[in-house]
């Protein structure tokens, strides 16, 4: 689909450009400058151009652009890509003497319109250099407050500049200026929707009809719907084997159930929850800890495989991931000479499995949001509940027990995890959360139960809202809510006499506690 390339330059916001865009049902991608280039060489041209804000300087930017702006090609240049629009065509841009950043006015001139948005709308900047002069043939459309030049555009080659970032919800009717440029400025029409994601997921995986393909399944949003968008085009030729290592909560053993029961998915249970807790006994550094569980995942995957191999007389030869365009745009470097790093984050291929069992990978949701698998799940008729799950980590329950990791301790996390689940939904709250759990802290506490002291641990309740887990803000829920979970939790978890509630946002803090 050649329909808008993202060009980022580092941008912070440069994910949410594509998820908006996509939101208004425009099919765009994200690639380097480079990429960009190599991409117009070989002679493919996209209908439309979005070149992303960034931190560098264009004082420091020596490279020729000339094949972009050559190209006739409808363009949209965002904070840092606007300077480069301007410099480019010889306006003049200021190195800035004191930045904008957070929110500022700006006011339409020059009799600009566009449909539905008021003549001055609040926006978000974050920028130091700044375009003091427009070049010729180039109009001024917008100015901030403070008289600096915020929007520009030449109608004739369908290029627009914004200093500002209509990508971000602190813009006031962002997704409004982004559609006025696909629709009236570049004239495209929509292509994304839920049927067409599912036509280019559905195209990955006919790709490798005839052979057999490994699933290491996990039961969530991701592995789920990868699996089943698979087995509708393979069959039974995809295997699904569900590694149980004892760090799970009740809500995933049941979950796991359900799916064996309700789906055609041929799921396989495998359980080494006495190997794992062996392997980390006395261990309580975290990064130990979630190497220990990485490589135990590996050994006991690895021999079910072989075994199961030789037990069918099969040989597999993909590995089926529920890899999401997050995962690849991260391994992307926005610098020019960068590029495309040669593999995926480790932690985003299973711990090293392809490459350790030789197989190839199959990753039929890699250019999609998370948000979008969600909608393609329900699109393939899976339950609402099944794919609107809360993220959990690989490592489990083990990277919410701060200290070492035991039966016991597990047992503490599933129980207070069980009762903030079970509230959750009591109450109708676990879809107004992004992420909800509970820790156990590596401290104990003086209590009163049943008129006598008691010196027992303590459980905290995490639960955050974000879109994508990058940033996160704590969930402000009712005290109600609150105090019946707390409650519950002190009473009928064995062991636990406080419970705390986590109020720190990401960042500073991370989701996890580890």
């Amino acid at each position: 689909m050649n329909n808008i390339w993202i060009v980022d330059f580092g941008s912070q916001y440069t994910q949410l450009i594509t998820r908006k865009s996509r939101e208004l049902g425009y099919s765009s991608f994200i690639m380097t400058i480079d990429e960009c280039f190599e991409k117009l060489e070989a002679g493919a041209k996209p209908r439309a151009l979005i070149l992303s804000g960034g931190p560098n300087s264009i004082f420091e930017d020596e490279t020729n652009y000339s094949q972009i702006f050559d190209s006739n090609i409808p363009t949209l240049g965002i904070c840092y890509g606007m300077q480069l629009i301007a410099n480019y065509f010889d306006g003049v841009v200021e190195r800035g003497l004191q930045g904008e950043y957070g929110h500022a006015r700006v006011q339409a001139v020059n009799g600009h319109e566009i449909p539905g948005i008021k003549s001055s709308i609040n926006t978000w900047m974050s920028h130091f250099d700044h375009v003091k002069e427009v070049p010729q043939g180039f109009v001024t459309t917008l100015k901030s407050d403070n008289g600096l030049i915020a929007g520009i555009e030449n109608k004739e080659k369908k290029i627009m500049g914004l200093q500002f970032h209509p990508e971000v919800e602190h813009t006031e009717h962002g997704k409004d200026i982004l559609r006025h440029f696909f629709h009236d400025v570049a004239n495209l029409e929509e292509n994304w929707s839920n049927e067409i994601m599912l036509e280019v997921c559905t195209k990955e995986v006919e790709a490798v009809k005839g052979s057999k393909v490994l699933c290491a399944f996990s039961g969530g949003v991701d592995s789920l719907v990868a699996a089943t968008i698979a087995h509708r085009v393979l069959g039974q030729d995809v295997y699904c084997f569900f590694v149980d290592n004892g760090l799970l909560r009740p809500q995933d053993y049941t979950h796991i159930e359900t799916l064996q029961k309700e789906t055609d998915l041929n799921i396989e249970v495998i359980d080494a929850k006495e190997l794992f807790y062996s392997k980390l006994a006395g261990v309580s550094d975290p990064e130990k800890k979630r190497k220990a569980i990485g490589v135990t995942f590996i050994e006991v995957f690895e021999k079910k495989v072989h075994e199961f191999e030789k037990e069918q007389g099969i040989k597999f030869d993909y590995l089926l991931q529920g890899t999401l365009y997050p995962d690849v745009i991260e391994s992307i470097s926005p610098h020019k000479k960068g590029g495309k790093s040669v593999t995926i984050k480790s932690h985003h291929n299973v711990g090293g499995l392809p490459e350790r069992m030789k197989l190839k990978l199959l990753e039929p949701l890699k250019l999609l949001f998370k948000d979008e698998v969600r909608q393609l799940g329900e699109a393939v008729q899976l339950k609402h509940h099944w794919v609107h799950r809360h993220p959990f980590p690989g490592p489990g329950i083990g990277v919410r027990i701060l200290g070492e990791v035991s039966p016991q301790a597990v047992k503490k996390v599933q129980d207070s995890d069980q009762i903030l689940f079970e509230e959750l939904h009591g109450q109708s709250l676990y879809e107004a959360c992004w992420q909800a759990f509970t820790v156990l802290l590596p401290v104990k506490t003086v209590g009163v139960k049943g008129d006598a002291r008691a010196y027992e641990e303590v459980i905290c309740i995490r639960i955050v809202n974000s879109t994508d887990g990058m940033t996160a803000t704590w969930t402000d829920l009712p005290h109600e809510f609150l105090a019946k979970a707390s409650a519950r939790i002190t009473n009928e978890v064995a062991g636990i006499t406080r419970v705390v509630y986590d109020i720190t946002s990401k960042p500073p803090g991370t989701i996890e506690w580890e």
